[in-house]
């Protein structure tokens, strides 16, 4: 990969030339997590798999989680994310909402080890709306992927009432910081090519959350690098910008310049940003442009064949960085 020089953030001088280097691992989040050496990552960034939306061709045990009485005997409150794919379960395709929130909270709760103390962590994360039985396809839900599907079942009850939005972003949110992260930003990601909808009794969903967390200090406040010199015009926290075409069978591609402005500003320049679902890489292309190490997981073998085959010896030039 080529060297090339980035500025040091508040000094007015040239950085050392850095080499960034790039590595892709193939396996669950919540198992390579526990690899990383302890406060090695400056940045974790990421977009996971929503709920109900797709199953990016993995195995899902449809039998027993389909099968509302056993899975009302258990009831809203999972019995944890290693109990859940142990017995067969895809993150995003929990037969409760509830267990979902608990089980990512859980899986992105494993970054504080790997965090450094000064470490920024922003996830991505849209909502959905209930339906008690729904078309689950490989690319995505609701006649917008192939044509073979699987019919996902979920007991009602409570919240899960037919068409109410789920509230799962905040509902994560608000997870999250019962795990001690302190939510510093909610960036409204605003999408004006979002792709249209035939529903006639509600308004089209055009935004998305982008969710920035810290580390909760042992004591005082929390502290942590921020460069607001990279955020986007204004530094406001709603930001407009295209979905991404899909890429690689992947349909939900992070668009370079939603993410270009985290990593300018949460993580300092050489440092290491890791996407823990990383799908086709984009966020670390992004990293390695800008002369940020980059580590991504992704269970799917295909995206990591694909990340692998960008990553090697295809490093682009680096963008001109925002002054």
């Amino acid at each position: 990969m080529e060297e090339h020089v980035v500025a040091a953030p508040g000094t007015g001088k040239r950085a050392k030339k850095v080499t960034p280097t790039a590595e892709v691992r193939h396996g669950d989040a919540f198992d390579l997590f526990d690899e990383l050496p302890k406060s090695s990552v400056d940045l974790v960034i990421t977009s996971p798999p929503y709920w109900g939306h797709r199953d990016y061709g993995l195995p899902h045990n449809w039998d027993l989680f389909n099968d509302i009485p056993t899975v009302r005997e258990i009831g809203p409150d999972s019995p944890g994310y290693d109990w859940y794919r142990s017995s067969g379960g895809l993150l995003g395709l929990e037969p409760y909402p509830e267990w979902f929130v608990q089980h990512l909270a859980e899986i992105l709760d494993k970054a504080k080890r790997g965090l450094k103390a000064s470490g920024n962590m922003w996830v991505n994360i849209g909502d959905t709306y209930f339906a008690r039985w729904a078309s689950i396809r490989e690319q995505g839900r609701q006649g917008l992927g192939s044509d073979e599907r699987y019919r996902r079942k979920t007991p009602m009850g409570g919240i899960r009432a037919e068409k109410n939005l789920m509230l799962i972003p905040a509902r994560f949110a608000i997870a999250m910081q019962e795990r001690g992260w302190i939510l510093r930003n909610d960036v409204i990601w605003h999408k004006p090519n979002a792709v249209p909808r035939p529903e006639v009794d509600r308004l089209k969903s055009a935004h998305e959350h982008f969710f920035h967390f810290v580390k909760k200090p042992t004591a005082g406040r929390a502290t942590y690098y921020y460069d607001i010199s990279h955020a986007e015009p204004r530094a406001g926290d709603v930001v407009t910008v295209n979905v991404a075409p899909g890429e690689g069978g992947h349909s939900a591609t992070f668009p370079h310049d939603l993410i270009e402005p985290r990593i300018l500003t949460s993580c300092p320049p050489g440092g290491k940003v890791l996407d823990p679902f990383s799908g086709t890489g984009r966020a670390l292309e992004v990293a390695l442009e800008h002369g940020r190490n980059a580590i991504g997981f992704d269970a799917q073998p295909t995206f990591v064949q694909l990340q692998k085959t960008k990553l090697n010896g295809n490093l682009k030039q680096p963008r001109k960085l925002r002054q």
